[in-house]
């Protein structure tokens, strides 16, 4: 019997990505060329999505997927630990993947998971909100979780904005309305209300140079000016991006006197480079950590985090797709904690 095509195949044959071909089906955008290109060839494959579209409206398989950017980081393995049992009680299975960050790879996983039926997915998102709209057009339940798709320009990052709050001049302009987001329910931390502390504690501390080394999903968004705009540093997600922000940023801003890392790889990153370059915490720099790791306390001193509640994120997540029914649930919004440990000290 000849094996069935895939969405795979009709990609490779028609010169497209996965996503192309996702939205072409879908009846998304797409160039009339490359639409006609991606019909032809899934005419000739004889690869029929409509039978799919059917299993979707018509019934439950049973299962879900969960995918995050990677499964050996602390945070994700919690989150993954959380939807597994909330699935476990529910005597669900699930299908992990792990799109290592890569929006190209997180778009083939959608599609092999929609050839698969599997129609409730979990997601730690990639991709921005156009790379998501053919799995929501194709009937799949999507709940995001962490973080939410990569919006259009005029929206900031909660954890940014949060940031730039606290460093504009006084009288500084408010930053603008976020854009209308996908109609996706999503469980979050209170990034806006961690960072928020986290800067207000360095600030009690008498701390003014206050850095910030963001990540995937801290995107630069266009609120009032920082007191220093150079104060702002991004990584885009790996060890080496993330060692490499902080290092330019010590190297750059000696002035500086405290540092709020938004993520665990970039926290980890600070404490290497400030090591590398001699600069003692918190003697000469006061650092904070967003997101509470093992690592954290054993490191000297130990660090001083805003700790999510990544098991509880996952939970709750898998919760809102089990019991989706066809019915719009409420998103998710859950505190943080600001755990003082002896990473940070006095502005001397």
């Amino acid at each position: 019997m000849a094996k069935r095509a895939t969405i795979k195949d009709v990609a490779e044959a028609a010169g497209v990505g996965v996503a192309t071909v996702s939205r072409v089906l879908s009846g998304g955008s797409a160039s009339p060329q490359t639409r006609e290109r991606v019909l032809a060839v899934a005419a000739q494959l004889d690869y029929r999505p409509s039978a799919l579209g059917r299993n979707l409206r018509q019934r439950r398989t049973g299962g879900m997927g969960l995918l995050v950017p990677d499964l050996t980081d602390t945070f994700h393995a919690q989150l993954a630990e959380g939807v597994l049992a909330c699935a476990r009680s529910a005597g669900e299975p699930v299908v992990i993947g792990s799109t290592g960050g890569d929006p190209e790879q997180e778009s083939e996983l959608i599609g092999m998971l929609l050839e698969q039926s599997v129609d409730r997915l979990i997601a730690v998102p990639s991709g921005d909100e156009e790379s998501w709209a053919p799995a929501i057009r194709a009937g799949m339940t999507v709940v995001f979780a962490d973080r939410l798709p990569a919006a259009p320009p005029a929206e900031e990052d909660p954890a940014v904005s949060a940031v730039n709050d606290l460093l504009l001049l006084d009288g500084a302009a408010p930053a603008p309305a976020r854009s209308k987001p996908l109609d996706v329910p999503s469980v979050v931390a209170d990034d806006r209300g961690g960072i928020r502390t986290a800067v207000r504690y360095l600030r009690g501390l008498g701390h003014r140079r206050i850095a910030f080394i963001g990540g995937p999903g801290h995107d630069r968004g266009g609120g009032g000016e920082p007191v220093d705009e150079e104060l702002i540093v991004f990584g885009t997600g790996s060890r080496d991006s993330a060692y490499a922000a902080a290092s330019g940023l010590f190297q750059s801003r000696p002035d500086l006197t405290a540092v709020v890392a938004g993520g665990n790889v970039l926290g980890e990153a600070a404490v290497l480079a400030a090591r590398e370059l001699d600069l003692r915490v918190p003697k000469d720099v006061s650092l904070i950590m967003y997101d509470d790791v093992p690592w954290a306390e054993l490191c000297s001193p130990p660090l001083t985090v805003v700790a999510q509640p990544g098991r509880d994120m996952g939970y709750r997540a898998a919760e809102l797709v089990l019991r989706s029914g066809g019915r719009r649930q409420r998103s998710v919004v859950l505190p943080t904690e600001l755990i003082v440990r002896g990473s940070c000290g006095p502005r001397r």
